[in-house]
């Protein structure tokens, strides 16, 4: 079930997009439990880029390096958007990926450098009032401190009609094929096995739900290393 919040994309004074999809996903509580887990939510992130390239029929495509997510336009060399590795988010209620905008044609000048946000949250909610033995997974995609160029170059009413809608229908789409529990397996790996995936305990904790999360706050940059294993 589509869980929108009221106004779900916004664009403040300054030109800076957030936009949030959500749904409520009714699952039963023995799967939950085994999917519960730093490896599952790698493999939700890998899902979210599958579904964008089948959704485009593979006109958009995603390439992958050690420090870097690129969504092009069939190759490397139309960038549309490029992220920072992903970061993960965990305890026993909440998960949390997410992925720094860094560059890229759909990208302002102003929003360059890793202070935006794509994300992907998923909190349990506890037992269903309706189905026996099934319990409520409350997911959101969100995009913030984004700064479209089509906005700044053309127009906020361009923005809107054209990249804001195709994101929002996408997202959409992404959120309804959770439903099928379909997780793909992770091009990286980070968490691909018991014996290399860490704890949850030893994958940082998300915020308080309701509490805004430090994505804000740039990090330090790692240095590039070819023994580094981003994942999703």
């Amino acid at each position: 079930m589509l869980d929108d919040p009221d106004q779900s994309t916004l664009i403040d004074e300054n030109g800076a997009v957030r936009s949030v999809q959500a749904a409520n996903l009714i699952m039963p509580s023995n799967e939950l439990e085994k999917l519960w887990s730093p490896m599952s939510l790698e493999r939700l992130a890998r899902t979210y880029w599958r579904f964008l390239t089948r959704a485009t029929l593979g006109i958009v495509r995603v390439k992958y390096s050690d420090n870097e997510r690129t969504v092009c336009v069939l190759f490397r060399a139309f960038p549309l958007l490029t992220f920072q590795k992903p970061e993960y988010e965990m305890d026993d209620k909440r998960g949390v990926v997410r992925w720094r905008i860094e560059k890229g044609l759909l990208v302002a000048a102003r929003g360059r450098g890793g202070d935006g946000f794509l994300q992907i949250d998923v909190e349990r909610r506890g037992p269903d009032s309706d189905e026996k033995n099934c319990e409520v997974l409350h997911a959101e995609v969100e995009v913030s401190n984004f700064y479209p160029s089509i906005a700044s170059s053309i127009g906020r009413w361009v923005y809107t009609e054209t990249q804001s809608r195709i994101h929002v229908i996408v997202t959409h789409g992404f959120l309804r094929s959770l439903a099928r529990l379909d997780l793909a397996e992770s091009r990286v790996g980070r968490f691909a096995t018991p014996a290399s995936a860490p704890a949850m305990d030893d994958v940082p904790d998300p915020p308080p739900s309701g509490e805004r999360s430090p994505a804000q706050e740039r990090p330090e940059r790692e240095p590039d290393s070819s023994s580094s294993a981003p994942g999703g």
